[in-house]
């Protein structure tokens, strides 16, 4: 039988749905920096469903794309409520 095909897309966002993996993912993003953060932040948030996570942010689901999109640039509150939806939080942390 032959082997079924993925696209990476597909595959990626159906990895980013496990929170442990989108936590590591995201993390990864942030390091990179905050544009590479917001493009991260958006393929989790389409991975669990983009309306689904802008119904329970609290904002409306055109507000969400933009503020994730390439010339976003949510306020603290949109991304501190997106990540709670998505079951995640900020921190700041002492560098080491």
């Amino acid at each position: 039988m032959p082997k079924t095909r993925i696209s990476y897309r597909d595959w990626l966002l159906e990895e980013l749905s496990d929170p442990k993996i989108a936590e590591r993912y995201l993390n990864a993003c942030l390091e990179e920096g905050p544009d590479l953060f917001l493009k991260g932040l958006r393929k989790v948030a389409q991975a669990r469903q983009m309306a689904k996570v802008a119904k329970e942010a609290g904002v409306q689901r055109e507000t969400l794309y933009r503020s994730l999109s390439e010339n976003g640039n949510p306020t603290l509150e949109t991304l501190s409520s997106v990540l709670h939806a998505l079951g995640m939080e900020l921190r700041v942390a002492a560098r080491q």
